[in-house]
């Protein structure tokens, strides 16, 4: 065997070995996916949030499932949509407000203390 030949014979298993490395990947994101529980519009919204602003089927929510960063909420003051595990939270009356910006935090919670004094 020459130099060449032993070069193309390593690139074509490389090249199938990275191949069946990116099919099996692919098969076990399908399985995960399919072994969640979907998210219907009534228990995301029975949840306290906006079907809208959750995509369904996002799964329990925890930021170490993987899938808490496809799910999207709604800043309440400037209306941009962040990725869950990039927002940033505050809870407000018991209830859990993501800010896409700690200056929206800081308008909100401003806000929030002007129409308290206003009565």
């Amino acid at each position: 065997m020459n130099f060449l030949e032993r070069i193309f014979r390593f690139l074509f298993w490389l090249l199938v070995v990275s191949w069946s490395v990116a099919l099996l990947r692919r098969v076990l994101a399908w399985m995960v996916r399919e072994a969640m529980p979907v998210r219907t519009d009534q228990d995301v919204a029975g949840a306290g949030g906006f079907a809208a602003d959750a995509e369904v089927g996002a799964g329990s929510g925890k930021a170490d499932d993987g899938v808490a960063a496809r799910r999207l909420v709604r800043d309440p003051v400037c209306g941009m949509h962040v990725a869950e595990v990039l927002a940033v939270p505050l809870r407000d009356s018991g209830e859990l407000v993501h800010f896409c910006s700690v200056a929206c935090r800081d308008k909100y919670v401003n806000g929030a203390q002007r129409m308290a004094a206003n009565g």
